[in-house]
Protein backbone atom coordinates (compact mmCIF):
# COMPACT_ATOMS: atom_id res chain seq x y z
CA UNK A 1 0.00 0.00 0.00
CA UNK A 2 1.66 3.25 1.16
CA UNK A 3 4.98 3.04 2.96
CA UNK A 4 6.85 5.46 5.18
CA UNK A 5 10.42 5.52 4.02
CA UNK A 6 13.45 7.71 4.58
CA UNK A 7 14.52 10.45 2.24
CA UNK A 8 17.71 12.38 1.79
CA UNK A 9 17.84 15.63 3.68
CA UNK A 10 18.15 18.74 1.53
CA UNK A 11 18.82 16.77 -1.64
CA UNK A 12 16.44 16.75 -4.61
CA UNK A 13 14.89 13.45 -5.68
CA UNK A 14 15.09 12.22 -9.22
CA UNK A 15 11.89 11.65 -11.15
CA UNK A 16 12.24 7.88 -10.83
CA UNK A 17 12.71 8.12 -7.10
CA UNK A 18 9.73 10.42 -6.73
CA UNK A 19 7.63 7.91 -8.61
CA UNK A 20 8.93 5.06 -6.47
CA UNK A 21 8.08 7.08 -3.36
CA UNK A 22 4.60 8.01 -4.53
CA UNK A 23 2.82 5.95 -1.88
CA UNK A 24 4.88 7.30 1.00
CA UNK A 25 4.84 10.49 2.95
CA UNK A 26 7.89 12.58 3.83
CA UNK A 27 10.01 10.31 5.96
CA UNK A 28 12.93 10.36 8.34
CA UNK A 29 15.51 12.24 6.38
CA UNK A 30 18.96 11.01 5.58
CA UNK A 31 21.34 12.42 8.18
CA UNK A 32 23.31 15.09 6.37
CA UNK A 33 27.07 14.96 6.76
CA UNK A 34 29.02 18.13 7.25
CA UNK A 35 32.73 17.96 6.40
CA UNK A 36 34.89 17.37 9.44
CA UNK A 37 36.05 20.76 10.61
CA UNK A 38 39.20 21.63 12.49
CA UNK A 39 38.70 23.10 15.93
CA UNK A 40 37.78 26.75 15.77
CA UNK A 41 36.32 26.60 12.25
CA UNK A 42 32.79 26.24 11.04
CA UNK A 43 31.49 23.38 8.94
CA UNK A 44 31.16 23.84 5.21
CA UNK A 45 32.65 22.65 1.92
CA UNK A 46 35.54 25.08 2.22
CA UNK A 47 36.56 23.36 5.47
CA UNK A 48 36.49 19.88 3.98
CA UNK A 49 40.25 19.40 4.06
CA UNK A 50 41.22 21.64 6.95
CA UNK A 51 41.82 18.72 9.29
CA UNK A 52 44.38 17.12 6.96
CA UNK A 53 47.33 19.16 8.35
CA UNK A 54 46.39 17.83 11.78
CA UNK A 55 46.76 14.26 10.55
CA UNK A 56 49.99 15.03 8.74
CA UNK A 57 51.45 16.45 11.93
CA UNK A 58 50.27 13.40 13.85
CA UNK A 59 51.91 11.04 11.34
CA UNK A 60 55.21 12.86 11.77
CA UNK A 61 54.92 13.21 15.53
CA UNK A 62 53.51 9.82 16.52
CA UNK A 63 54.75 7.51 13.77
CA UNK A 64 57.99 9.38 12.92
CA UNK A 65 57.10 8.99 9.27
CA UNK A 66 57.33 11.42 6.38
CA UNK A 67 53.72 12.52 5.97
CA UNK A 68 54.21 13.27 2.27
CA UNK A 69 54.24 9.50 1.66
CA UNK A 70 50.59 9.38 2.73
CA UNK A 71 49.25 12.20 0.59
CA UNK A 72 47.53 9.70 -1.70
CA UNK A 73 45.97 7.78 1.22
CA UNK A 74 44.69 11.00 2.80
CA UNK A 75 43.21 12.17 -0.49
CA UNK A 76 41.51 8.80 -1.05
CA UNK A 77 39.99 8.89 2.41
CA UNK A 78 38.65 12.41 1.91
CA UNK A 79 37.24 11.45 -1.50
CA UNK A 80 35.38 8.53 0.10
CA UNK A 81 34.05 10.79 2.85
CA UNK A 82 32.88 13.27 0.25
CA UNK A 83 31.16 10.48 -1.69
CA UNK A 84 29.17 9.26 1.33
CA UNK A 85 27.42 12.62 1.46
CA UNK A 86 25.46 11.70 -1.68
CA UNK A 87 25.34 7.91 -2.03
CA UNK A 88 23.25 6.38 -4.77
CA UNK A 89 19.93 5.04 -3.56
CA UNK A 90 20.64 1.42 -4.34
CA UNK A 91 22.87 -1.38 -3.13
CA UNK A 92 25.93 0.41 -4.50
CA UNK A 93 25.17 3.20 -2.04
CA UNK A 94 24.85 0.63 0.76
CA UNK A 95 28.22 -0.81 -0.23
CA UNK A 96 29.81 2.65 -0.20
CA UNK A 97 28.47 3.46 3.27
CA UNK A 98 29.49 0.09 4.72
CA UNK A 99 32.94 0.53 3.20
CA UNK A 100 33.32 3.96 4.77
CA UNK A 101 32.09 2.65 8.11
CA UNK A 102 34.62 -0.18 8.06
CA UNK A 103 37.33 2.28 7.03
CA UNK A 104 36.55 4.36 10.11
CA UNK A 105 37.76 1.44 12.22
CA UNK A 106 41.27 1.92 10.85
CA UNK A 107 41.08 5.72 11.05
CA UNK A 108 40.01 5.49 14.67
CA UNK A 109 42.83 3.13 15.55
CA UNK A 110 45.46 5.06 13.60
CA UNK A 111 44.70 8.69 14.44
CA UNK A 112 42.53 9.01 17.56
CA UNK A 113 44.51 8.38 20.77
CA UNK A 114 42.32 7.86 23.83
CA UNK A 115 44.29 10.34 25.92
CA UNK A 116 44.36 13.28 23.52
CA UNK A 117 41.89 15.62 21.83
CA UNK A 118 42.76 15.82 18.16
CA UNK A 119 40.74 19.00 17.67
CA UNK A 120 38.53 17.48 14.98
CA UNK A 121 34.77 17.93 15.08
CA UNK A 122 32.26 15.71 13.32
CA UNK A 123 29.07 17.57 12.46
CA UNK A 124 25.82 15.99 11.27
CA UNK A 125 22.33 17.35 10.85
CA UNK A 126 19.38 15.53 12.40
CA UNK A 127 17.15 14.00 9.77
CA UNK A 128 14.02 14.70 11.82
CA UNK A 129 14.71 18.19 13.11
CA UNK A 130 17.48 19.56 10.90
CA UNK A 131 19.36 20.59 14.04
CA UNK A 132 23.14 20.23 13.74
CA UNK A 133 25.00 18.06 16.24
CA UNK A 134 28.74 18.24 16.72
CA UNK A 135 30.98 15.75 18.50
CA UNK A 136 34.71 15.25 18.81
CA UNK A 137 34.42 11.46 19.00
CA UNK A 138 34.56 9.33 15.89
CA UNK A 139 31.87 7.10 17.44
CA UNK A 140 29.36 9.80 16.49
CA UNK A 141 30.51 9.57 12.89
CA UNK A 142 30.13 5.79 12.95
CA UNK A 143 26.61 5.85 14.37
CA UNK A 144 25.51 8.48 11.87
CA UNK A 145 26.79 6.38 8.98
CA UNK A 146 24.93 3.35 10.32
CA UNK A 147 21.75 5.43 10.58
CA UNK A 148 22.12 6.40 6.93
CA UNK A 149 22.62 2.77 5.93
CA UNK A 150 19.32 1.95 7.62
CA UNK A 151 17.72 4.94 5.88
CA UNK A 152 19.01 3.70 2.55
CA UNK A 153 17.53 0.25 3.18
CA UNK A 154 14.11 1.83 3.70
CA UNK A 155 14.40 3.74 0.44
CA UNK A 156 15.34 0.58 -1.43
CA UNK A 157 12.37 -1.19 0.15
CA UNK A 158 9.95 1.57 -0.86
CA UNK A 159 11.19 1.45 -4.47
CA UNK A 160 10.34 -2.23 -4.97
CA UNK A 161 7.55 -3.30 -7.30
CA UNK A 162 5.23 -4.90 -4.77
CA UNK A 163 2.92 -6.19 -7.49
CA UNK A 164 5.37 -9.07 -7.95
CA UNK A 165 6.28 -11.76 -5.45
CA UNK A 166 10.01 -11.05 -5.79
CA UNK A 167 9.39 -7.33 -5.25
CA UNK A 168 7.46 -8.00 -2.04
CA UNK A 169 10.22 -10.30 -0.80
CA UNK A 170 12.85 -7.66 -1.54
CA UNK A 171 10.82 -4.98 0.25
CA UNK A 172 10.40 -7.18 3.34
CA UNK A 173 14.10 -8.05 3.34
CA UNK A 174 15.18 -4.41 3.19
CA UNK A 175 12.73 -3.27 5.86
CA UNK A 176 14.03 -6.01 8.16
CA UNK A 177 17.62 -4.99 7.39
CA UNK A 178 16.73 -1.41 8.28
CA UNK A 179 15.10 -2.53 11.53
CA UNK A 180 18.14 -4.67 12.35
CA UNK A 181 20.46 -1.73 11.77
CA UNK A 182 18.39 0.64 13.93
CA UNK A 183 18.41 -2.02 16.65
CA UNK A 184 22.19 -2.39 16.34
CA UNK A 185 22.63 1.35 16.88
CA UNK A 186 20.28 1.31 19.85
CA UNK A 187 22.05 -1.64 21.49
CA UNK A 188 25.61 -0.38 20.93
CA UNK A 189 25.37 3.34 21.60
CA UNK A 190 24.00 5.34 24.50
CA UNK A 191 23.88 8.99 25.58
CA UNK A 192 23.19 10.03 22.01
CA UNK A 193 23.86 13.74 21.30
CA UNK A 194 21.08 13.98 18.70
CA UNK A 195 17.40 13.11 18.58
CA UNK A 196 17.83 10.77 15.61
CA UNK A 197 20.05 8.46 17.63
CA UNK A 198 18.15 8.52 20.92
CA UNK A 199 16.82 5.16 22.16
CA UNK A 200 13.18 6.31 21.98
CA UNK A 201 13.49 7.41 18.36
CA UNK A 202 15.34 4.26 17.38
CA UNK A 203 12.72 2.08 19.10
CA UNK A 204 10.04 3.90 17.12
CA UNK A 205 11.87 3.37 13.85
CA UNK A 206 12.50 -0.31 14.61
CA UNK A 207 8.84 -0.99 15.19
CA UNK A 208 7.80 1.12 12.21
CA UNK A 209 10.05 -0.92 9.90
CA UNK A 210 8.70 -4.18 11.32
CA UNK A 211 5.14 -2.97 10.78
CA UNK A 212 5.85 -2.11 7.17
CA UNK A 213 7.52 -5.47 6.59
CA UNK A 214 4.37 -7.16 7.90
CA UNK A 215 2.24 -4.94 5.68
CA UNK A 216 4.22 -6.09 2.63
CA UNK A 217 3.69 -9.72 3.62
CA UNK A 218 -0.03 -9.07 3.84
CA UNK A 219 0.00 -7.64 0.31
CA UNK A 220 1.49 -10.91 -0.87
CA UNK A 221 -1.48 -12.88 0.53
CA UNK A 222 -4.32 -10.85 -0.94
CA UNK A 223 -4.29 -11.55 -4.74
CA UNK A 224 -6.89 -14.19 -5.60
CA UNK A 225 -7.81 -15.02 -2.01
CA UNK A 226 -11.51 -14.20 -2.54
CA UNK A 227 -11.82 -17.22 -4.82
CA UNK A 228 -10.16 -19.69 -2.44
CA UNK A 229 -13.00 -20.26 0.00
CA UNK A 230 -13.99 -19.46 3.56
CA UNK A 231 -10.94 -20.47 5.56
CA UNK A 232 -8.32 -18.67 3.39
CA UNK A 233 -10.45 -15.50 3.60
CA UNK A 234 -10.64 -15.81 7.37
CA UNK A 235 -6.86 -16.27 7.56
CA UNK A 236 -6.33 -13.11 5.50
CA UNK A 237 -8.84 -11.28 7.71
CA UNK A 238 -6.77 -12.15 10.77
CA UNK A 239 -3.57 -11.13 9.00
CA UNK A 240 -5.16 -7.76 8.18
CA UNK A 241 -6.16 -7.33 11.82
CA UNK A 242 -2.58 -8.19 12.80
CA UNK A 243 -1.24 -5.42 10.55
CA UNK A 244 -3.79 -3.01 12.03
CA UNK A 245 -2.79 -4.03 15.55
CA UNK A 246 0.89 -3.51 14.80
CA UNK A 247 0.24 -0.03 13.44
CA UNK A 248 -1.77 0.85 16.54
CA UNK A 249 1.23 -0.20 18.61
CA UNK A 250 3.58 1.91 16.51
CA UNK A 251 1.20 4.86 16.81
CA UNK A 252 1.25 4.50 20.58
CA UNK A 253 5.05 4.50 20.58
CA UNK A 254 5.29 7.44 18.18
CA UNK A 255 2.77 9.44 20.21
CA UNK A 256 4.93 9.31 23.33
CA UNK A 257 6.08 12.67 24.63
CA UNK A 258 9.73 11.99 23.81
CA UNK A 259 9.06 11.31 20.12
CA UNK A 260 5.88 12.96 18.85
CA UNK A 261 7.33 16.49 18.79
CA UNK A 262 10.16 15.37 16.52
CA UNK A 263 8.49 13.17 13.91
CA UNK A 264 6.41 14.62 11.05
CA UNK A 265 2.74 14.99 11.88
CA UNK A 266 1.94 13.21 8.61
CA UNK A 267 3.60 10.06 9.99
CA UNK A 268 1.32 9.97 13.02
CA UNK A 269 -1.71 10.61 10.83
CA UNK A 270 -0.70 7.93 8.34
CA UNK A 271 -0.30 5.37 11.11
CA UNK A 272 -3.89 6.03 12.20
CA UNK A 273 -5.11 5.82 8.61
CA UNK A 274 -3.32 2.51 8.11
CA UNK A 275 -4.64 1.09 11.36
CA UNK A 276 -8.23 1.87 10.37
CA UNK A 277 -7.68 0.76 6.78
CA UNK A 278 -6.33 -2.69 7.62
CA UNK A 279 -8.89 -3.19 10.34
CA UNK A 280 -11.54 -2.47 7.69
CA UNK A 281 -9.90 -4.95 5.33
CA UNK A 282 -10.05 -7.58 8.05
CA UNK A 283 -13.81 -7.22 8.30
CA UNK A 284 -14.10 -7.06 4.51
CA UNK A 285 -12.33 -10.38 3.91
CA UNK A 286 -14.23 -12.05 6.74
CA UNK A 287 -17.46 -10.93 5.08
CA UNK A 288 -16.33 -12.10 1.64
CA UNK A 289 -15.51 -15.55 2.99
CA UNK A 290 -18.89 -15.87 4.71
CA UNK A 291 -21.04 -14.46 1.90
CA UNK A 292 -19.32 -16.32 -0.94
CA UNK A 293 -19.42 -19.67 0.80
CA UNK A 294 -21.89 -22.18 -0.59
CA UNK A 295 -23.35 -25.15 1.25
CA UNK A 296 -22.62 -26.41 4.72
CA UNK A 297 -19.60 -25.17 6.67
CA UNK A 298 -17.28 -28.11 7.20
CA UNK A 299 -15.95 -29.08 10.61
CA UNK A 300 -12.48 -27.63 9.97
CA UNK A 301 -13.84 -24.20 8.95
CA UNK A 302 -16.33 -24.31 11.82
CA UNK A 303 -13.53 -25.03 14.24
CA UNK A 304 -11.52 -22.16 12.75
CA UNK A 305 -14.45 -19.75 13.11
CA UNK A 306 -14.50 -20.33 16.86
CA UNK A 307 -11.16 -18.53 17.15
CA UNK A 308 -11.59 -15.80 14.52
CA UNK A 309 -13.65 -13.47 16.67
CA UNK A 310 -12.61 -11.85 19.92
CA UNK A 311 -14.90 -12.13 22.95
CA UNK A 312 -17.06 -9.05 23.46
CA UNK A 313 -15.42 -7.61 26.56
CA UNK A 314 -18.14 -4.96 26.96
CA UNK A 315 -21.08 -7.36 26.53
CA UNK A 316 -22.62 -4.81 24.18
CA UNK A 317 -26.26 -5.33 23.30
CA UNK A 318 -25.62 -4.00 19.79
CA UNK A 319 -23.09 -6.73 18.95
CA UNK A 320 -24.39 -9.66 16.98
CA UNK A 321 -24.33 -12.86 19.01
CA UNK A 322 -23.53 -15.12 16.05
CA UNK A 323 -19.96 -16.41 16.07
CA UNK A 324 -20.25 -19.70 14.19
CA UNK A 325 -23.16 -19.50 11.69
CA UNK A 326 -25.02 -22.77 11.13
CA UNK A 327 -27.52 -21.65 8.50
CA UNK A 328 -27.36 -19.63 5.31
CA UNK A 329 -29.32 -16.79 6.93
CA UNK A 330 -26.95 -16.62 9.92
CA UNK A 331 -23.99 -16.62 7.58
CA UNK A 332 -25.57 -13.74 5.62
CA UNK A 333 -26.29 -11.75 8.77
CA UNK A 334 -22.78 -12.18 10.14
CA UNK A 335 -21.22 -11.35 6.74
CA UNK A 336 -23.41 -8.24 6.40
CA UNK A 337 -22.41 -7.10 9.89
CA UNK A 338 -18.74 -7.43 8.93
CA UNK A 339 -19.35 -5.44 5.73
CA UNK A 340 -21.03 -2.69 7.71
CA UNK A 341 -18.08 -2.60 10.11
CA UNK A 342 -15.73 -2.45 7.14
CA UNK A 343 -17.62 0.50 5.63
CA UNK A 344 -17.58 2.45 8.90
CA UNK A 345 -13.84 1.88 9.34
CA UNK A 346 -13.09 2.85 5.72
CA UNK A 347 -15.05 6.06 6.23
CA UNK A 348 -13.06 6.76 9.40
CA UNK A 349 -9.83 6.19 7.48
CA UNK A 350 -10.93 8.63 4.78
CA UNK A 351 -11.85 11.18 7.45
CA UNK A 352 -8.43 10.92 9.08
CA UNK A 353 -6.84 11.25 5.66
CA UNK A 354 -8.76 14.47 4.95
CA UNK A 355 -7.63 15.96 8.27
CA UNK A 356 -3.92 15.88 7.33
CA UNK A 357 -2.84 18.42 4.73
CA UNK A 358 0.30 16.47 3.76
CA UNK A 359 -1.65 13.26 3.21
CA UNK A 360 -4.24 15.04 1.08
CA UNK A 361 -1.43 15.88 -1.35
CA UNK A 362 -0.75 12.18 -2.00
CA UNK A 363 -3.27 11.34 -4.71
CA UNK A 364 -2.48 7.64 -4.82
CA UNK A 365 -3.19 7.30 -1.13
CA UNK A 366 -6.66 8.77 -1.40
CA UNK A 367 -7.35 6.68 -4.48
CA UNK A 368 -6.42 3.45 -2.70
CA UNK A 369 -8.57 4.30 0.30
CA UNK A 370 -11.49 5.19 -1.93
CA UNK A 371 -11.17 1.98 -3.96
CA UNK A 372 -11.19 -0.15 -0.81
CA UNK A 373 -14.24 1.73 0.49
CA UNK A 374 -16.10 1.32 -2.79
CA UNK A 375 -15.34 -2.42 -2.91
CA UNK A 376 -16.95 -2.91 0.52
CA UNK A 377 -19.87 -0.63 -0.40
CA UNK A 378 -20.52 -2.56 -3.62
CA UNK A 379 -20.66 -5.88 -1.76
CA UNK A 380 -22.87 -4.40 0.92
CA UNK A 381 -25.37 -3.15 -1.64
CA UNK A 382 -25.40 -6.52 -3.40
CA UNK A 383 -26.38 -8.36 -0.23
CA UNK A 384 -29.18 -5.92 0.62
CA UNK A 385 -32.72 -7.32 0.31
CA UNK A 386 -35.84 -5.20 -0.17
CA UNK A 387 -37.90 -7.12 2.38
CA UNK A 388 -35.09 -7.31 4.95
CA UNK A 389 -36.23 -5.25 7.94
CA UNK A 390 -33.96 -6.93 10.46
CA UNK A 391 -31.77 -4.56 12.45
CA UNK A 392 -28.11 -4.73 11.52
CA UNK A 393 -25.98 -5.32 14.61
CA UNK A 394 -22.32 -4.62 15.16
CA UNK A 395 -19.85 -7.24 13.98
CA UNK A 396 -17.69 -8.92 16.64
CA UNK A 397 -14.06 -7.79 16.58
CA UNK A 398 -11.61 -10.02 14.71
CA UNK A 399 -8.79 -11.71 16.58
CA UNK A 400 -5.38 -10.63 15.26
CA UNK A 401 -3.22 -13.58 14.21
CA UNK A 402 -0.38 -14.29 11.81
CA UNK A 403 1.46 -17.27 10.45
CA UNK A 404 4.58 -15.23 9.66
CA UNK A 405 7.42 -14.73 12.09
CA UNK A 406 9.84 -11.91 11.31
CA UNK A 407 13.52 -12.41 12.07
CA UNK A 408 15.95 -9.57 12.69
CA UNK A 409 19.60 -10.20 11.95
CA UNK A 410 22.47 -7.89 12.91
CA UNK A 411 24.31 -6.11 10.08
CA UNK A 412 26.86 -8.25 8.26
CA UNK A 413 29.94 -6.03 8.29
CA UNK A 414 32.15 -8.83 6.96
CA UNK A 415 30.37 -8.68 3.60
CA UNK A 416 32.01 -5.33 2.88
CA UNK A 417 35.77 -5.69 3.14
CA UNK A 418 37.96 -2.61 2.93
CA UNK A 419 41.69 -2.00 2.65
CA UNK A 420 43.55 -0.09 5.33
CA UNK A 421 44.62 3.06 3.49
CA UNK A 422 47.41 3.59 6.01
CA UNK A 423 48.67 0.03 5.88
CA UNK A 424 52.28 1.21 5.48
CA UNK A 425 52.30 2.67 8.99
CA UNK A 426 52.62 -0.90 10.26
CA UNK A 427 50.56 -3.59 11.99
CA UNK A 428 47.80 -2.13 14.14
CA UNK A 429 48.66 -4.36 17.11
CA UNK A 430 51.79 -2.22 17.58
CA UNK A 431 51.59 0.90 15.42
CA UNK A 432 48.35 2.56 16.45
CA UNK A 433 47.30 5.74 18.20
CA UNK A 434 46.73 3.70 21.36
CA UNK A 435 50.38 2.66 21.66
CA UNK A 436 53.57 4.57 22.38
CA UNK A 437 57.10 3.88 21.21
CA UNK A 438 60.35 5.76 20.77
CA UNK A 439 61.44 7.38 17.54
CA UNK A 440 63.27 5.03 15.20
CA UNK A 441 67.00 4.75 15.94
CA UNK A 442 69.49 3.95 13.21
CA UNK A 443 71.97 1.28 14.33
CA UNK A 444 75.18 0.43 12.46
CA UNK A 445 76.62 -3.02 13.22
CA UNK A 446 79.96 -4.22 11.85
CA UNK A 447 81.55 -7.59 12.59
CA UNK A 448 84.44 -9.80 11.47
CA UNK A 449 83.83 -12.91 9.43
CA UNK A 450 84.18 -15.21 12.43
CA UNK A 451 81.91 -13.12 14.72
CA UNK A 452 78.14 -12.72 15.03
CA UNK A 453 76.10 -9.63 15.80
CA UNK A 454 75.08 -10.99 19.19
CA UNK A 455 71.27 -10.71 19.08
CA UNK A 456 68.36 -13.01 18.32
CA UNK A 457 64.91 -12.23 16.92
CA UNK A 458 61.52 -13.85 16.96
CA UNK A 459 57.97 -13.13 15.96
CA UNK A 460 56.41 -11.72 12.83
CA UNK A 461 55.20 -8.39 11.52
CA UNK A 462 57.20 -6.86 13.05
CA UNK A 463 59.99 -9.09 14.40
CA UNK A 464 61.13 -8.38 17.94
CA UNK A 465 64.62 -8.55 19.42
CA UNK A 466 64.36 -11.50 21.79
CA UNK A 467 67.82 -11.50 23.39
CA UNK A 468 71.15 -9.63 23.26
CA UNK A 469 74.52 -11.04 24.32
CA UNK A 470 76.53 -9.09 26.93
CA UNK A 471 79.14 -6.77 25.43
CA UNK A 472 78.09 -7.87 21.96
CA UNK A 473 78.22 -5.74 18.83
CA UNK A 474 74.45 -5.23 19.00
CA UNK A 475 74.57 -4.08 22.62
CA UNK A 476 77.39 -1.65 21.94
CA UNK A 477 75.45 -0.23 18.98
CA UNK A 478 72.49 0.54 21.27
CA UNK A 479 70.09 -2.32 20.55
CA UNK A 480 67.74 -3.33 23.38
CA UNK A 481 65.74 -6.43 24.19
CA UNK A 482 62.12 -5.93 23.13
CA UNK A 483 63.01 -3.59 20.26
CA UNK A 484 61.08 -3.90 17.03
CA UNK A 485 63.13 -3.94 13.85
CA UNK A 486 61.29 -1.65 11.45
CA UNK A 487 63.86 -1.25 8.67
CA UNK A 488 66.93 -3.04 7.36
CA UNK A 489 68.99 -1.00 4.94
CA UNK A 490 66.43 0.76 2.80
CA UNK A 491 63.81 -1.97 3.20
CA UNK A 492 60.80 -1.41 5.46
CA UNK A 493 60.33 -4.53 7.59
CA UNK A 494 57.27 -3.66 9.70
CA UNK A 495 55.09 -6.09 7.72
CA UNK A 496 57.81 -8.71 7.10
CA UNK A 497 57.80 -12.17 8.57
CA UNK A 498 60.59 -13.76 10.59
CA UNK A 499 62.19 -15.64 7.71
CA UNK A 500 62.28 -12.60 5.45
CA UNK A 501 63.98 -10.48 8.12
CA UNK A 502 66.53 -13.22 8.87
CA UNK A 503 67.27 -13.46 5.14
CA UNK A 504 67.93 -9.70 4.92
CA UNK A 505 70.25 -9.86 7.95
CA UNK A 506 72.25 -12.69 6.37
CA UNK A 507 72.43 -10.90 3.03
CA UNK A 508 73.87 -7.83 4.77
CA UNK A 509 77.09 -9.76 5.43
CA UNK A 510 79.49 -8.23 7.91
CA UNK A 511 77.89 -4.76 7.92
CA UNK A 512 74.30 -4.30 8.98
CA UNK A 513 72.36 -1.04 9.12
CA UNK A 514 68.89 -1.19 10.63
CA UNK A 515 66.29 0.91 12.39
CA UNK A 516 64.67 -0.11 15.65
CA UNK A 517 61.98 1.30 17.92
CA UNK A 518 61.43 0.59 21.61
CA UNK A 519 57.84 0.15 22.92
CA UNK A 520 57.06 2.41 25.87
CA UNK A 521 53.70 1.37 27.25
CA UNK A 522 53.61 -2.35 26.58
CA UNK A 523 55.98 -5.30 27.02
CA UNK A 524 55.61 -7.33 23.85
CA UNK A 525 58.53 -9.59 24.71
CA UNK A 526 57.03 -10.83 27.99
CA UNK A 527 53.30 -10.11 27.81
CA UNK A 528 51.37 -10.89 30.98
CA UNK A 529 48.75 -12.86 29.09
CA UNK A 530 51.33 -15.13 27.48
CA UNK A 531 51.01 -18.48 29.18
CA UNK A 532 53.70 -20.34 27.25
CA UNK A 533 57.37 -19.68 26.61
CA UNK A 534 58.66 -19.30 23.09
CA UNK A 535 62.13 -20.18 21.90
CA UNK A 536 64.13 -17.43 20.22
CA UNK A 537 66.90 -17.80 17.67
CA UNK A 538 70.10 -15.90 16.96
CA UNK A 539 68.87 -13.74 14.13
CA UNK A 540 68.45 -16.67 11.79
CA UNK A 541 66.13 -19.38 13.05
CA UNK A 542 62.43 -19.86 12.35
CA UNK A 543 59.87 -17.83 14.25
CA UNK A 544 57.42 -19.31 16.66
CA UNK A 545 55.19 -16.27 16.93
CA UNK A 546 52.89 -14.76 14.30
CA UNK A 547 50.58 -11.80 14.07
CA UNK A 548 47.34 -11.22 12.26
CA UNK A 549 47.45 -9.24 9.06
CA UNK A 550 45.10 -6.35 9.65
CA UNK A 551 45.38 -4.97 6.14
CA UNK A 552 41.82 -6.14 5.52
CA UNK A 553 38.97 -5.97 7.99
CA UNK A 554 36.18 -8.51 8.37
CA UNK A 555 34.50 -6.80 11.31
CA UNK A 556 33.95 -9.86 13.47
CA UNK A 557 33.09 -9.41 17.11
CA UNK A 558 36.70 -9.26 18.19
CA UNK A 559 37.67 -6.81 15.44
CA UNK A 560 34.52 -4.77 15.29
CA UNK A 561 34.62 -1.02 14.90
CA UNK A 562 32.74 -1.05 18.19
CA UNK A 563 35.67 -2.64 20.03
CA UNK A 564 35.23 -2.90 23.78
CA UNK A 565 38.08 -0.51 24.49
CA UNK A 566 37.40 0.85 27.97
CA UNK A 567 40.04 3.56 27.59
CA UNK A 568 37.95 5.59 25.15
CA UNK A 569 37.70 9.25 25.96
CA UNK A 570 34.47 9.62 24.00
CA UNK A 571 31.60 11.49 25.56
CA UNK A 572 29.46 8.89 23.85
CA UNK A 573 29.58 5.48 25.47
CA UNK A 574 29.05 2.32 23.53
CA UNK A 575 28.55 -1.27 24.59
CA UNK A 576 26.65 0.06 27.54
CA UNK A 577 22.90 -0.35 27.52
CA UNK A 578 20.96 2.79 28.22
CA UNK A 579 18.52 2.54 31.10
CA UNK A 580 16.13 5.02 29.53
CA UNK A 581 12.38 4.72 29.34
CA UNK A 582 12.67 2.86 26.06
CA UNK A 583 11.83 -0.32 27.93
CA UNK A 584 8.41 1.10 28.67
CA UNK A 585 7.43 0.95 25.01
CA UNK A 586 5.18 -1.89 23.85
CA UNK A 587 7.05 -4.49 21.84
CA UNK A 588 5.72 -5.98 18.64
CA UNK A 589 5.28 -9.72 18.93
CA UNK A 590 6.10 -12.37 16.31
CA UNK A 591 9.62 -10.99 15.90
CA UNK A 592 12.75 -13.02 16.55
CA UNK A 593 15.77 -11.01 17.73
CA UNK A 594 19.18 -12.53 17.15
Amino acid sequence: MFLIHTNFFCFAQSDDEQEASRDGCPGVEFRQLQPAAAQGTTGGPQQLRQHIPEQKDFILEHYSEDSSKYEKAIKEFMDIRQAVRTPTRDHNGVKLLFGYYNLLYFIDRRFFPPHRNMGIFFEWFDSLTGVPSTQKTIAFEKASVLFNIAALYTQIAAKQDRLTSSGVDAAVDNFLRAAGMFRYIRDNFSNAPSMDLSPDTLDTLIQLMLAQARECLFEKLVPGVENLGLQPCLEVAQEAEQVSSVYRTVHKVMSSSSVKDYVPYSWISLLLVKSEHYRALGHHYAAVGLLEHNGEIDKEAESYLEYVHCPDANNSSTCIDIRVPHTTEERRQLGKAHLRASLLLHEEGLRLHRMCRQLRQIDNLQERLRMAHDASLDRYQRCEQEDDFQEILDAPPIQAATKYQLTLMPPEFNEYQIDDLFHDLGPLKVFSARRQWTAARTLHLRKDADENFGFSVRGDTPVIVAAIDDRSIAQVAGMKEGDFIVCIGNTDTKWMGHEEVVRLIREAGNELTLKAVTPIDHDYLHPKSNGSSTASSPASNASTLSSTDLSRVHMRNNSSPFSKDKRRRATWNFFRRSQSKERQFPIISDVVYR
